[in-house]
């Protein structure tokens, strides 16, 4: 097991030391502000994979946080009879389409039993997007965000691009990666607003049981901070595990929560950036006005194609999960029978997330990596495979291997990365 490091702590190379160097090194004109955000790790990966695969080397990333599927048919097809109509040409409300507010509502309290309105949704360019509208909305220069580690890489920067802090409470896979109420207690101060919360997680696949959720949530209700709960993955459970959200398990923080979501991840549309965020009225209304000054309403081509999404038949959805599942068994088995890598069973998401402490150190190719960090870059060199060290979540000896590519594709990936472990045993 690979421990995380105890308290509070910023996303890597994010600390204010960190951030103030790279500040100062920073092009002429760059604020501050801006000098010190991180690109996304995750994006980075995927970019540098995709380079090598355009200039002709047979590279297998399991980097890409995407589905490999196209869009379903039903859903381009709506957006080409959008494209045709001139009402799609012009502006249209901020919040979103009528609609697709409507539609999102009506999704919400089919799949979690969340019962909102039209007027507690706001349509954003993904959930992305919503997140960084939640942030704006919510905080003052100072207040803190607990974000449990590991994280999404985007959690910490979005918090502190809105005059956040960040703190970090470490989980490991003794516990498989759920934070306890008490360890949350332990990182709260005075200062702390939001609880930033995911389930199923990203990166892990983690799927918080519904008590666990609810020990969660009444400490966040008799502390009365906020919590903002990512739910961009909720139809991809498996083994059985039942997805919950954060207002429906505990009614009474539903007028201090935010709901983060989209429909990137369950439809394959993580082009088409379409997200949203469910909140108060009063809060949805604030982040409405702000993302007036910002960005004005959401692409009309993208937001009819979401509205077929959300109004049509779940039968590809169906498909893909049967997909996620079959290739989640897969490299879970082929994972483990690595020597040096343990990986807890991923029940939700589409990634897996290994420790690989016990390869660190090894003679690989006549290379030794001492850092997740250097092992990714060591492998993407010697075997041509690409995966996202967990330097990345705030979880240094561990990986996130995205098994959201073809079966075959997984499967020489992985057996790649096992045999260049393996021959360090000979």
């Amino acid at each position: 097991m690979t421990a995380m490091s105890a308290g509070p702590h910023f996303a890597p190379g994010n600390s204010p030391v960190g951030a103030a160097s790279r500040a100062a090194g920073s092009p002429p004109g760059v604020s501050r502000r801006i000098a010190g955000v991180e690109a996304s790790a995750t994006l980075v990966i995927d970019a540098k994979a995709k380079a090598l695969q355009e200039a002709g080397i047979d590279v297998i990333s399991f980097g890409a946080g995407e589905p490999d599927f196209p869009t379903p048919a039903a859903i381009v097809e709506a957006a080409i009879a959008a494209c045709r109509d001139p009402k799609s040409h012009h502006y249209t409300p901020t919040a979103g389409l009528p609609a697709l507010r409507e539609a999102i509502a009506a999704k919400t309290r089919r799949d979690s039993g969340l019962e909102v309105t039209a007027a507690q949704v706001l349509v954003t360019n993904g959930a992305k997007h919503a997140l960084a509208n939640a942030f704006a909305t919510l905080l003052d220069p100072g207040d803190e965000v607990l974000i449990i580690a590991p994280y999404w890489t985007t959690y910490p920067e979005s918090a502190q691009l809105s005059g956040g802090v960040p703190v970090i409470v470490p989980t490991d896979e003794s516990t498989d990666f759920m934070v306890t109420p008490e360890r949350l207690e332990e990182h709260a101060s005075q200062r702390t607003k939001v609880l930033l919360f995911a389930s199923p997680s990203n990166p892990t696949g983690t799927v918080y049981p519904r008590p666990a959720m609810a020990e969660i949530g009444r400490l966040v209700a008799e502390r009365g901070w906020w919590v903002v709960t990512d739910e961009i993955y909720e139809h991809l459970v498996y083994d059985g595990a039942e997805r919950h959200s954060m207002p429906v398990v505990l009614p009474e923080l539903a007028d201090r929560c935010v709901v983060v979501n989209g429909v990137s991840k369950t439809f394959a549309m993580t082009g088409w950036r379409v997200g949203w965020m469910i909140g108060p009225r009063e809060i949805v209304a604030a982040a409405t006005n702000l993302q007036s000054q910002e960005t004005s309403n959401v692409n009309n081509v993208a937001q009819f194609a979401a509205l077929a999404a959300l109004s049509g038949d779940m039968t590809s959805v169906q498909a893909m999960h049967t997909a996620f599942d079959r290739r989640r068994r897969t490299i879970h088995r082929m994972l483990n029978e690595i020597p040096g890598v343990t990986c807890t069973n991923p029940r939700g998401a589409f990634y897996a997330f290994p420790s690989l402490a016990g390869v660190l150190g090894r003679d690989l190719h006549g290379r030794r990596a001492a850092t997740t960090l250097e092992l990714a870059e060591l492998v993407l060199d010697e075997v041509n495979v690409a995966f996202v060290p967990g330097e990345a979540f705030g979880a240094p000896g561990y990986a996130r291997f995205s098994y959201a590519l073809s079966d075959d594709d997984l499967a020489e990936g992985i057996s790649r990365f096992a045999a260049l472990v393996r021959e360090s045993q000979d």
